[in-house]
Protein backbone atom coordinates (compact mmCIF):
# COMPACT_ATOMS: atom_id res chain seq x y z
CA UNK A 1 0.00 0.00 0.00
CA UNK A 2 1.36 3.50 -0.85
CA UNK A 3 0.13 6.48 0.65
CA UNK A 4 0.47 10.08 -0.41
CA UNK A 5 -0.19 13.10 0.89
CA UNK A 6 -1.73 15.71 -1.50
CA UNK A 7 -3.08 18.66 0.99
CA UNK A 8 -2.39 19.99 4.27
CA UNK A 9 -4.87 22.92 6.22
CA UNK A 10 -5.58 23.28 9.29
CA UNK A 11 -6.77 19.53 10.62
CA UNK A 12 -7.47 18.77 7.15
CA UNK A 13 -5.77 16.28 5.96
CA UNK A 14 -5.75 14.40 2.15
CA UNK A 15 -3.93 11.41 0.74
CA UNK A 16 -3.79 9.61 -2.27
CA UNK A 17 -3.62 5.45 -1.62
CA UNK A 18 -3.39 3.26 -4.01
CA UNK A 19 -3.43 -0.61 -3.23
CA UNK A 20 -1.77 -2.92 -5.34
CA UNK A 21 -4.12 -4.93 -7.96
CA UNK A 22 -2.30 -8.00 -6.30
CA UNK A 23 -3.18 -7.33 -2.76
CA UNK A 24 -6.78 -7.60 -3.96
CA UNK A 25 -6.42 -10.29 -6.03
CA UNK A 26 -5.22 -12.52 -3.50
CA UNK A 27 -8.21 -11.16 -1.01
CA UNK A 28 -10.90 -11.97 -3.94
CA UNK A 29 -9.60 -15.85 -4.46
CA UNK A 30 -9.36 -16.37 -0.75
CA UNK A 31 -13.20 -15.21 -0.28
CA UNK A 32 -14.24 -17.09 -2.98
CA UNK A 33 -12.55 -19.81 -1.73
CA UNK A 34 -14.73 -19.43 1.71
CA UNK A 35 -17.96 -19.25 -0.28
CA UNK A 36 -16.82 -22.18 -2.65
CA UNK A 37 -16.08 -24.29 0.59
CA UNK A 38 -20.37 -24.06 1.49
CA UNK A 39 -22.00 -23.23 -1.91
CA UNK A 40 -24.36 -25.38 -3.54
CA UNK A 41 -24.36 -25.22 -7.06
CA UNK A 42 -25.83 -27.90 -9.61
CA UNK A 43 -23.19 -30.41 -10.60
CA UNK A 44 -20.62 -29.96 -7.97
CA UNK A 45 -20.08 -31.13 -4.77
CA UNK A 46 -19.24 -28.35 -1.95
CA UNK A 47 -16.00 -27.45 -2.16
CA UNK A 48 -15.41 -28.90 -5.23
CA UNK A 49 -16.83 -25.53 -7.14
CA UNK A 50 -13.95 -24.79 -10.34
CA UNK A 51 -13.03 -21.18 -8.91
CA UNK A 52 -13.78 -19.84 -12.91
CA UNK A 53 -17.50 -20.73 -11.59
CA UNK A 54 -17.44 -19.17 -8.54
CA UNK A 55 -15.78 -16.24 -9.85
CA UNK A 56 -18.63 -16.20 -12.66
CA UNK A 57 -21.45 -16.72 -10.10
CA UNK A 58 -20.39 -14.52 -7.32
CA UNK A 59 -17.48 -12.42 -8.50
CA UNK A 60 -19.18 -8.96 -8.77
CA UNK A 61 -20.49 -8.76 -5.09
CA UNK A 62 -17.78 -10.15 -3.55
CA UNK A 63 -15.51 -7.53 -5.23
CA UNK A 64 -18.07 -5.20 -3.78
CA UNK A 65 -17.17 -6.72 -0.40
CA UNK A 66 -13.47 -6.56 -0.88
CA UNK A 67 -13.29 -3.30 -2.06
CA UNK A 68 -15.10 -1.93 0.77
CA UNK A 69 -13.35 -4.02 2.98
CA UNK A 70 -9.79 -2.75 1.59
CA UNK A 71 -10.41 0.96 1.94
CA UNK A 72 -11.61 0.51 5.22
CA UNK A 73 -8.75 -1.51 6.85
CA UNK A 74 -6.66 0.78 4.44
CA UNK A 75 -7.59 3.89 5.81
CA UNK A 76 -7.23 3.12 8.99
CA UNK A 77 -3.80 1.28 8.94
CA UNK A 78 -2.73 4.30 6.82
CA UNK A 79 -3.38 6.73 9.62
CA UNK A 80 -1.92 4.36 12.21
CA UNK A 81 1.13 4.19 10.73
CA UNK A 82 1.25 8.38 10.64
CA UNK A 83 0.36 8.29 13.95
CA UNK A 84 -2.75 10.88 12.97
CA UNK A 85 -5.96 9.92 15.18
CA UNK A 86 -9.12 11.10 12.80
CA UNK A 87 -12.00 13.48 14.46
CA UNK A 88 -15.22 12.05 11.62
CA UNK A 89 -15.21 9.76 9.52
CA UNK A 90 -13.22 10.11 6.62
CA UNK A 91 -14.27 10.94 3.36
CA UNK A 92 -13.33 8.75 0.63
CA UNK A 93 -13.64 9.32 -3.45
CA UNK A 94 -12.70 6.67 -5.46
CA UNK A 95 -10.29 7.37 -8.23
CA UNK A 96 -9.55 3.85 -9.88
CA UNK A 97 -11.10 0.26 -9.44
CA UNK A 98 -10.75 -1.72 -12.29
CA UNK A 99 -10.16 -5.53 -12.51
CA UNK A 100 -6.85 -6.01 -12.54
CA UNK A 101 -5.39 -2.96 -11.97
CA UNK A 102 -4.75 -1.08 -8.73
CA UNK A 103 -6.97 0.33 -6.30
CA UNK A 104 -6.59 3.98 -6.13
CA UNK A 105 -8.52 6.56 -3.73
CA UNK A 106 -8.57 9.56 -2.10
CA UNK A 107 -9.00 9.97 1.57
CA UNK A 108 -10.23 13.47 3.36
CA UNK A 109 -9.39 13.52 6.82
CA UNK A 110 -10.41 16.01 9.63
CA UNK A 111 -7.93 15.63 12.35
CA UNK A 112 -7.69 16.01 16.26
CA UNK A 113 -5.91 18.24 17.65
CA UNK A 114 -2.15 17.62 19.41
CA UNK A 115 -2.37 19.17 22.79
CA UNK A 116 0.11 19.90 24.43
CA UNK A 117 -1.21 19.97 28.18
CA UNK A 118 0.35 22.28 31.11
CA UNK A 119 1.97 21.49 34.17
CA UNK A 120 -0.69 20.49 36.43
CA UNK A 121 1.08 21.22 39.61
CA UNK A 122 1.42 25.29 38.44
CA UNK A 123 -2.20 25.33 38.89
CA UNK A 124 -3.27 27.31 42.42
CA UNK A 125 -6.96 27.08 43.62
CA UNK A 126 -8.88 27.81 46.45
CA UNK A 127 -11.53 25.48 47.55
CA UNK A 128 -14.12 27.80 49.87
CA UNK A 129 -14.98 25.39 52.84
CA UNK A 130 -18.11 26.23 54.98
CA UNK A 131 -18.78 25.21 58.49
CA UNK A 132 -21.53 23.86 59.18
CA UNK A 133 -23.12 26.06 62.43
CA UNK A 134 -25.52 25.43 64.82
CA UNK A 135 -27.93 28.26 63.75
CA UNK A 136 -28.37 26.32 60.51
CA UNK A 137 -28.65 22.83 62.13
CA UNK A 138 -31.16 24.35 63.98
CA UNK A 139 -33.30 26.41 60.75
CA UNK A 140 -33.59 22.75 59.00
CA UNK A 141 -34.80 21.05 62.39
CA UNK A 142 -37.49 24.44 62.55
CA UNK A 143 -38.09 23.63 58.73
CA UNK A 144 -38.36 20.37 59.36
CA UNK A 145 -40.71 20.39 62.01
CA UNK A 146 -43.07 22.50 59.87
CA UNK A 147 -43.06 20.70 56.88
CA UNK A 148 -45.30 18.01 59.25
CA UNK A 149 -47.62 20.25 60.95
CA UNK A 150 -51.07 19.38 61.85
CA UNK A 151 -53.94 21.08 61.27
CA UNK A 152 -56.54 21.13 64.12
CA UNK A 153 -60.33 22.48 63.30
CA UNK A 154 -60.69 25.90 65.45
CA UNK A 155 -64.05 26.45 66.95
CA UNK A 156 -65.86 29.63 66.81
CA UNK A 157 -65.96 31.80 63.71
CA UNK A 158 -62.94 32.83 62.98
CA UNK A 159 -62.02 34.09 59.51
CA UNK A 160 -59.66 32.42 57.41
CA UNK A 161 -56.61 33.54 57.26
CA UNK A 162 -52.91 32.78 55.65
CA UNK A 163 -51.04 29.86 57.00
CA UNK A 164 -54.53 28.05 57.65
CA UNK A 165 -55.88 25.11 56.13
CA UNK A 166 -59.69 25.32 54.59
CA UNK A 167 -62.02 22.41 54.28
CA UNK A 168 -64.48 23.20 50.90
CA UNK A 169 -66.30 22.47 48.46
CA UNK A 170 -66.42 24.43 45.04
CA UNK A 171 -68.16 24.27 41.77
CA UNK A 172 -66.49 25.95 38.73
CA UNK A 173 -67.96 27.32 35.81
CA UNK A 174 -66.61 28.77 32.33
CA UNK A 175 -69.08 30.77 30.34
CA UNK A 176 -71.91 29.40 32.51
CA UNK A 177 -71.04 26.07 31.92
CA UNK A 178 -69.10 23.42 34.06
CA UNK A 179 -65.66 22.34 32.92
CA UNK A 180 -63.97 18.91 33.93
CA UNK A 181 -61.91 18.71 36.96
CA UNK A 182 -63.73 22.58 38.24
CA UNK A 183 -65.28 20.46 40.73
CA UNK A 184 -64.74 19.17 43.71
CA UNK A 185 -65.62 18.12 47.22
CA UNK A 186 -63.79 18.56 50.95
CA UNK A 187 -61.04 20.06 49.41
CA UNK A 188 -58.27 21.13 51.90
CA UNK A 189 -56.52 24.07 51.13
CA UNK A 190 -53.84 25.30 52.38
CA UNK A 191 -53.80 28.97 52.21
CA UNK A 192 -50.90 30.59 51.24
CA UNK A 193 -48.75 27.26 49.81
CA UNK A 194 -49.97 28.66 46.25
CA UNK A 195 -50.72 24.91 45.66
CA UNK A 196 -53.70 26.25 43.06
CA UNK A 197 -54.78 28.38 40.81
CA UNK A 198 -53.31 31.71 41.42
CA UNK A 199 -55.61 34.15 43.23
CA UNK A 200 -57.97 31.71 44.22
CA UNK A 201 -56.65 31.44 47.76
CA UNK A 202 -56.30 35.35 48.25
CA UNK A 203 -59.69 35.44 48.08
CA UNK A 204 -60.41 32.35 50.52
CA UNK A 205 -59.39 34.56 53.12
CA UNK A 206 -61.45 36.44 55.66
CA UNK A 207 -64.43 33.49 54.56
CA UNK A 208 -65.78 31.82 57.55
CA UNK A 209 -67.26 28.34 58.32
CA UNK A 210 -71.10 27.92 56.48
CA UNK A 211 -70.02 30.63 54.09
CA UNK A 212 -70.79 31.09 50.55
CA UNK A 213 -68.66 33.31 48.67
CA UNK A 214 -68.35 33.20 44.56
CA UNK A 215 -64.65 33.88 43.61
CA UNK A 216 -63.56 34.66 39.83
CA UNK A 217 -60.27 33.80 38.40
CA UNK A 218 -58.41 34.98 34.95
CA UNK A 219 -57.04 32.32 33.10
CA UNK A 220 -53.47 33.53 30.94
CA UNK A 221 -53.52 33.51 27.36
CA UNK A 222 -51.16 31.08 27.02
CA UNK A 223 -53.05 28.23 28.83
CA UNK A 224 -53.01 24.79 27.85
CA UNK A 225 -56.62 24.26 28.13
CA UNK A 226 -58.08 25.62 24.85
CA UNK A 227 -61.76 25.86 26.61
CA UNK A 228 -60.12 28.00 29.34
CA UNK A 229 -57.29 29.69 27.88
CA UNK A 230 -57.84 33.39 28.58
CA UNK A 231 -61.31 33.22 30.40
CA UNK A 232 -62.60 34.08 33.27
CA UNK A 233 -63.74 31.34 35.71
CA UNK A 234 -66.52 31.61 38.13
CA UNK A 235 -66.17 29.12 41.07
CA UNK A 236 -69.13 28.80 44.00
CA UNK A 237 -67.44 28.38 47.04
CA UNK A 238 -68.66 26.54 50.30
CA UNK A 239 -66.33 27.19 53.22
CA UNK A 240 -67.47 23.81 55.59
CA UNK A 241 -64.36 24.43 57.88
CA UNK A 242 -61.17 26.46 59.21
CA UNK A 243 -58.30 24.64 60.63
CA UNK A 244 -55.18 26.11 62.48
CA UNK A 245 -51.67 24.88 62.01
CA UNK A 246 -50.32 23.66 65.02
CA UNK A 247 -46.47 23.27 64.55
CA UNK A 248 -45.01 19.84 65.41
CA UNK A 249 -42.51 20.80 68.32
CA UNK A 250 -38.67 19.82 67.51
CA UNK A 251 -37.82 17.52 70.07
CA UNK A 252 -37.30 13.64 70.73
CA UNK A 253 -40.49 12.72 69.24
CA UNK A 254 -39.59 14.98 65.62
CA UNK A 255 -36.42 12.38 65.97
CA UNK A 256 -38.52 9.21 66.26
CA UNK A 257 -40.61 10.38 63.01
CA UNK A 258 -37.62 10.37 61.41
CA UNK A 259 -36.25 7.49 62.05
CA UNK A 260 -33.76 8.67 64.64
CA UNK A 261 -33.72 7.66 68.51
CA UNK A 262 -33.46 11.00 70.19
CA UNK A 263 -33.06 14.98 69.48
CA UNK A 264 -29.19 14.59 69.62
CA UNK A 265 -29.29 11.80 66.95
CA UNK A 266 -31.20 13.82 64.63
CA UNK A 267 -29.36 16.77 65.00
CA UNK A 268 -26.06 14.92 64.35
CA UNK A 269 -27.73 13.43 61.31
CA UNK A 270 -29.10 16.71 59.95
CA UNK A 271 -25.26 18.21 60.53
CA UNK A 272 -23.70 15.43 58.66
CA UNK A 273 -26.37 16.44 55.88
CA UNK A 274 -25.83 19.48 55.23
CA UNK A 275 -22.04 19.07 55.66
CA UNK A 276 -22.38 16.96 52.03
CA UNK A 277 -24.39 19.46 50.55
CA UNK A 278 -21.74 21.71 51.48
CA UNK A 279 -19.09 19.77 50.01
CA UNK A 280 -21.26 19.34 46.95
CA UNK A 281 -21.24 22.80 46.34
CA UNK A 282 -17.56 23.88 47.05
CA UNK A 283 -16.75 20.69 44.74
CA UNK A 284 -18.75 22.66 41.98
CA UNK A 285 -17.29 25.52 42.48
CA UNK A 286 -14.09 24.08 42.38
CA UNK A 287 -14.52 22.15 39.63
CA UNK A 288 -15.67 25.26 37.69
CA UNK A 289 -13.03 27.57 38.51
CA UNK A 290 -10.63 24.58 37.52
CA UNK A 291 -12.08 24.25 33.81
CA UNK A 292 -12.11 28.02 33.59
CA UNK A 293 -7.97 27.65 33.96
CA UNK A 294 -8.12 24.82 31.95
CA UNK A 295 -9.72 26.42 29.46
CA UNK A 296 -7.72 29.56 29.70
CA UNK A 297 -4.48 27.10 29.59
CA UNK A 298 -4.69 25.23 26.47
CA UNK A 299 -5.18 26.99 22.64
CA UNK A 300 -5.88 24.66 20.04
CA UNK A 301 -7.63 24.39 16.99
CA UNK A 302 -11.31 22.42 17.17
CA UNK A 303 -12.08 19.72 15.00
CA UNK A 304 -15.17 21.76 12.74
CA UNK A 305 -17.08 18.17 12.17
CA UNK A 306 -17.40 17.95 15.90
CA UNK A 307 -17.69 22.08 16.66
CA UNK A 308 -20.62 22.09 14.18
CA UNK A 309 -22.44 18.75 15.75
CA UNK A 310 -22.26 20.43 18.99
CA UNK A 311 -23.93 23.79 17.72
CA UNK A 312 -26.19 22.63 15.91
CA UNK A 313 -27.66 20.58 19.24
CA UNK A 314 -27.32 23.82 21.18
CA UNK A 315 -29.17 25.99 18.12
CA UNK A 316 -31.66 23.82 18.51
CA UNK A 317 -32.35 23.60 21.87
CA UNK A 318 -31.94 27.72 21.63
CA UNK A 319 -34.37 27.71 18.78
CA UNK A 320 -36.80 25.53 20.83
CA UNK A 321 -36.78 27.70 23.72
CA UNK A 322 -37.54 30.66 21.29
CA UNK A 323 -40.88 29.21 20.07
CA UNK A 324 -41.83 28.42 23.77
CA UNK A 325 -40.90 31.64 25.22
CA UNK A 326 -38.61 30.57 27.99
CA UNK A 327 -35.04 31.90 26.52
CA UNK A 328 -33.16 32.99 29.53
CA UNK A 329 -33.76 36.64 30.34
CA UNK A 330 -30.40 37.79 29.02
CA UNK A 331 -30.85 36.40 25.74
CA UNK A 332 -34.41 38.04 24.66
CA UNK A 333 -33.01 41.08 23.43
CA UNK A 334 -30.31 39.91 21.30
CA UNK A 335 -30.76 38.96 17.38
CA UNK A 336 -30.11 35.35 15.73
CA UNK A 337 -26.54 36.39 14.51
CA UNK A 338 -25.53 37.47 17.78
CA UNK A 339 -27.06 34.48 19.44
CA UNK A 340 -25.54 32.16 16.99
CA UNK A 341 -21.99 33.81 17.76
CA UNK A 342 -22.08 33.47 21.91
CA UNK A 343 -23.33 30.15 21.09
CA UNK A 344 -20.76 29.03 18.71
CA UNK A 345 -18.48 30.05 21.38
CA UNK A 346 -19.64 27.99 24.06
CA UNK A 347 -19.66 24.98 21.87
CA UNK A 348 -16.03 25.57 20.92
CA UNK A 349 -15.59 25.53 25.05
CA UNK A 350 -17.35 22.59 25.63
CA UNK A 351 -15.28 20.66 22.70
CA UNK A 352 -12.12 21.77 23.57
CA UNK A 353 -12.96 21.38 26.93
CA UNK A 354 -13.99 17.73 26.64
CA UNK A 355 -11.05 16.73 24.56
CA UNK A 356 -8.31 17.87 26.81
CA UNK A 357 -10.40 15.95 29.67
CA UNK A 358 -10.31 13.51 27.06
CA UNK A 359 -6.84 13.88 26.45
CA UNK A 360 -5.55 13.95 30.04
CA UNK A 361 -7.58 10.75 30.94
CA UNK A 362 -6.20 8.61 27.95
CA UNK A 363 -2.51 9.49 28.48
CA UNK A 364 -3.03 8.98 32.10
CA UNK A 365 -4.89 5.60 31.96
CA UNK A 366 -7.70 6.39 33.52
CA UNK A 367 -10.58 4.40 33.38
CA UNK A 368 -14.42 3.90 34.63
CA UNK A 369 -14.86 0.49 35.87
CA UNK A 370 -17.39 -2.07 36.43
CA UNK A 371 -17.47 -1.19 40.20
CA UNK A 372 -17.74 2.75 39.21
CA UNK A 373 -20.70 1.84 36.52
CA UNK A 374 -22.50 -0.34 39.69
CA UNK A 375 -21.99 2.54 42.38
CA UNK A 376 -23.45 4.74 39.82
CA UNK A 377 -26.46 2.03 39.13
CA UNK A 378 -26.93 1.64 42.44
CA UNK A 379 -27.16 5.44 43.17
CA UNK A 380 -29.55 5.97 40.06
CA UNK A 381 -31.89 2.92 41.16
CA UNK A 382 -32.26 4.28 45.35
CA UNK A 383 -34.03 7.21 43.70
CA UNK A 384 -36.60 4.61 42.54
CA UNK A 385 -37.25 2.46 45.28
CA UNK A 386 -39.35 -0.59 44.62
CA UNK A 387 -38.14 -0.41 40.52
CA UNK A 388 -34.13 -1.00 41.51
CA UNK A 389 -34.31 -4.25 39.30
CA UNK A 390 -35.97 -2.35 36.11
CA UNK A 391 -33.20 0.49 36.44
CA UNK A 392 -30.24 -2.28 36.14
CA UNK A 393 -31.85 -3.68 33.23
CA UNK A 394 -32.66 -0.57 31.45
CA UNK A 395 -29.16 0.91 32.02
CA UNK A 396 -27.60 -2.83 30.84
CA UNK A 397 -29.78 -3.11 27.61
CA UNK A 398 -29.40 0.12 26.94
CA UNK A 399 -25.99 1.30 25.59
CA UNK A 400 -26.67 4.54 25.12
CA UNK A 401 -28.13 5.29 28.33
CA UNK A 402 -24.76 3.50 29.59
CA UNK A 403 -22.63 5.88 27.98
CA UNK A 404 -24.62 8.55 29.67
CA UNK A 405 -23.68 7.03 33.16
CA UNK A 406 -20.46 6.29 32.39
CA UNK A 407 -19.06 10.18 31.11
CA UNK A 408 -19.84 12.31 34.11
CA UNK A 409 -17.80 9.52 35.93
CA UNK A 410 -15.03 9.59 33.50
CA UNK A 411 -14.99 13.26 33.62
CA UNK A 412 -14.96 13.10 37.85
CA UNK A 413 -12.13 10.60 37.80
CA UNK A 414 -10.35 13.09 35.54
CA UNK A 415 -11.05 16.38 37.30
CA UNK A 416 -9.87 14.51 40.98
CA UNK A 417 -6.95 13.15 39.43
CA UNK A 418 -5.62 17.03 38.42
CA UNK A 419 -6.96 18.27 41.35
CA UNK A 420 -4.31 15.90 43.07
CA UNK A 421 -1.54 17.58 41.27
CA UNK A 422 -2.98 21.13 41.72
CA UNK A 423 -2.29 22.96 44.24
CA UNK A 424 -5.39 23.63 46.06
CA UNK A 425 -5.85 25.71 49.61
CA UNK A 426 -8.67 25.47 51.64
CA UNK A 427 -10.53 28.69 52.50
CA UNK A 428 -13.28 28.92 55.08
CA UNK A 429 -16.10 31.06 53.69
CA UNK A 430 -20.09 31.97 54.54
CA UNK A 431 -22.83 29.73 52.60
CA UNK A 432 -23.81 32.86 50.75
CA UNK A 433 -20.31 33.37 49.33
CA UNK A 434 -20.12 29.80 48.27
CA UNK A 435 -23.09 29.99 46.50
CA UNK A 436 -21.97 33.53 44.69
CA UNK A 437 -21.33 32.90 41.29
CA UNK A 438 -17.47 32.82 39.98
CA UNK A 439 -16.45 36.11 38.59
CA UNK A 440 -15.18 34.70 35.83
CA UNK A 441 -18.26 32.03 35.59
CA UNK A 442 -21.73 32.90 33.82
CA UNK A 443 -24.61 31.25 34.60
CA UNK A 444 -25.12 28.12 32.58
CA UNK A 445 -27.05 28.40 29.71
CA UNK A 446 -29.94 26.18 29.46
CA UNK A 447 -28.63 24.08 26.63
CA UNK A 448 -26.04 22.52 28.70
CA UNK A 449 -28.12 19.74 30.45
CA UNK A 450 -26.79 17.18 28.82
CA UNK A 451 -24.22 14.25 30.25
CA UNK A 452 -20.62 14.30 28.83
CA UNK A 453 -20.30 12.19 26.74
CA UNK A 454 -16.10 11.69 27.42
CA UNK A 455 -14.86 8.83 26.04
CA UNK A 456 -13.17 6.47 28.81
CA UNK A 457 -10.75 3.95 26.38
CA UNK A 458 -7.44 3.84 27.50
CA UNK A 459 -5.39 4.37 23.95
CA UNK A 460 -7.16 6.40 20.92
CA UNK A 461 -8.02 4.49 18.02
CA UNK A 462 -7.85 5.32 14.48
CA UNK A 463 -11.51 5.28 13.90
CA UNK A 464 -14.41 7.54 13.61
CA UNK A 465 -15.68 8.44 16.87
CA UNK A 466 -17.70 11.52 18.86
CA UNK A 467 -15.62 12.68 21.02
CA UNK A 468 -16.40 14.39 24.70
CA UNK A 469 -17.93 17.58 25.62
CA UNK A 470 -17.07 18.59 29.02
CA UNK A 471 -20.38 19.31 31.36
CA UNK A 472 -19.44 22.53 32.46
CA UNK A 473 -20.45 26.02 33.00
CA UNK A 474 -20.48 27.72 29.49
CA UNK A 475 -18.90 31.36 29.22
CA UNK A 476 -21.03 33.76 27.15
Amino acid sequence: MQVTETSTEGLNREFTVTVPANDLESKLVTRLGEIGATATIPGFRPGKVPANILRKRYGDAVRSEVLEKTINESWQQALTDKGLRPASEPKVEIITFEEGADLEYKLNVELLPEIKLIDFSSLKLERKVVKVEDDEVDKTLTRLAESRKNFEAISGKRASKGGDQVVIDFVGTVDGEEFAGGSMTDFELEIGSAGFLPGFEDQIIGMKAAENREINVSMPDDHPNDQLKGKELKFDVSLKEVREAKPVEVDDELAKANGVDNLDALKGAVREELGREYNQLSRAHLKRVLLDKLSDGHNFEVPGSILTGEFESIWKQISDAKERDTLDEDDKGKSEEELKEQYREIAARRVRLGLLISEVGQSNNITVTQEDLNKAMQAEAARLPGHEARVFEYYQNNPEAMQQLQGPIYEDKVIDFILELANVTDVEVSLEELTREPEKVVKTSKSDKKASKTSSKKKPKPKASKRPRAKAADKK
